[in-house]
């Protein structure tokens, strides 16, 4: 473990297209709070769409300038505060990357994301210093334990995007009597892919505007089938599950044409479920949805309890998110990897300390 630092790096996101490294006292923890070593941090496309280009975000979504970024954030403990129960010096964790006031309906149920109190409620990079930095403090009650048998960048994506899609896919049940649609296949759609792959899908088709990304879903072998966004998608799907549409569809884009395709792709008695922040819909409630008896799910991050659910089927999946990083970054790099992600010609990309910055893509 390195030795104790008094000042540290982190990263701010002016909203201007840039980052902006700034010298920080290291926190000291208080009660029920842990100090932890950053090992990685990646990045979220909801960084990109509200804090990176222009600070859009309002109420759970409002950044405060000044705060350092990074929402995905995972390392090691080296300093707890009073008064902490279950975690101590040298544990490797995932931090949910939301802490909410933990006494409101939706705390108790675990849905951290969901919490009612304006004055308690600060994420992680948003509204209270993120994963960008040398160290960051965290509440204890906002922690999950990372097994031995995954790597710190394995647990920076459970943090949000892994932890996100599987809430989604649990909503709409996946098995092996299930074709699946996907569309989006950046980080948040590639990790449908490999998700729904683990699950035991029959058939999964991804779509993507960027030949990037389809090139990529390919060689990693979590689509059996890419096609390039296009007015013909609900056909070429339809035409690739024998006429009759996917029995689950995931939208992971946001972008109108393809939530419209998802929704008219899947087949009667389907099940579709929106992942993708921002953006509208159109579509026939009648024609689209309510004659074919389809249902819609919306879903927003995960519960604390589904987050540790999937650590533990990673594990016994051997699953590695890491896969999907295609560039690791330092953090005196980062504003290369917020210029790189925000291009969207890349898959997954994290910053990363000792250990994790040495590793080599799998």
């Amino acid at each position: 473990m390195k030795p104790f630092d008094k000042e540290m790096l982190g990263a701010l996101l002016p909203g201007n297209s840039t980052t902006e490294l700034k010298q920080f006292t290291v926190p000291e923890p208080g009660h029920g709070e842990v100090l932890i070593r950053m090992k990685a941090s990646t990045i979220c496309g909801s960084d990109i769409r509200c804090i990176y280009h222009e600070h859009l975000g309002k109420g759970p979504e409002g950044y405060q300038p000044g705060m350092i970024a990074g929402h995905e954030p995972c390392g090691q403990i080296v300093k707890t505060g009073p008064g902490c129960r279950r975690f101590s010096k040298g544990n490797r964790v995932i931090v949910y990357h939301i802490s909410g006031c933990g006494v409101c309906n939706d705390c108790r149920r675990g849905y951290m994301i969901s919490c009612t109190s304006e004055k308690y409620r600060r994420a992680y990079g948003w509204q209270r210093n993120g994963g960008m930095a040398d160290y960051l403090l965290a509440e204890e009650k906002d922690l999950v334990h990372l097994p031995d048998e995954l790597s710190y960048v394995d647990g920076a994506q459970v943090a949000c995007g892994f932890g996100t899609v599987y809430e989604g896919l649990e909503k709409i049940g996946v098995s092996g009597n299930d074709a699946v649609l996907i569309t989006g296949l950046g980080p948040v759609g590639l990790a449908t892919a490999a998700l729904c792959r683990k699950l035991g899908a029959n058939k999964i088709i991804g779509i993507d505007v960027i030949k990037e990304r389809l090139d990529l879903a390919r060689s990693l072998g979590l689509c059996d089938e890419v096609l390039a966004s296009g007015a013909d998608n609900v056909a070429e799907v339809r035409a690739l599950t024998g006429g009759n549409g996917v029995e689950r569809a995931v939208d992971c884009s946001a972008h109108p044409a393809a939530r419209a395709t998802a929704i008219r792709a899947t087949r009667k008695w389907g099940r579709i479920v929106f992942l993708g922040e921002g953006g509208k819909v159109e579509f026939n409630p009648s024609g689209d949805m309510i004659h074919d008896q389809k249902t819609l799910y919306g879903s927003w991050v995960t519960s604390i309890w589904r987050m540790e659910e999937i650590v533990e089927r990673l594990v016994r999946w051997n699953l590695h998110p890491a896969d999907l990083v295609t560039h690791r970054f330092p953090l005196a790099k980062v504003a290369d990897a917020y210029t790189l992600m925000a291009s969207g010609r890349c898959g997954k990309v994290a910053v990363c300390f000792d250990e994790e910055l040495t590793v080599s893509a799998r």
